[in-house]
């Protein structure tokens, strides 16, 4: 599985980058204040607030989380879900 993005913890979800062969931005994952049992635990957003996707949290809180998500960008053949 592919790498496209770096994230480093904040009081309420975490910042990085996005690297892709068309899209290279800054990112965060903003913590959803009250998910629904299926609904995404964050909200990924571009820097200038444009909605990216969202993930799932797949692990218990602790350092390092691990996630899946789902993305929304044109430049991508398909649209990639979770699975």
């Amino acid at each position: 599985m592919a790498t496209i993005g770096t994230f480093a913890s904040t009081g309420n979800g975490f910042t990085g980058s996005i690297k892709t062969l068309n899209l290279n931005v800054k990112a965060k994952l903003v913590r959803v204040g009250n998910p629904s049992d299926k609904g995404p635990h964050f909200r990924i957003f571009a820097a200038a607030n444009v909605e990216l996707g969202a993930a799932w949290q797949k692990s218990p809180p602790r350092a390092a989380i691990t996630s899946r998500s789902s993305w929304h960008d044109p430049s991508f053949p398909a649209r990639s879900t979770p699975p």
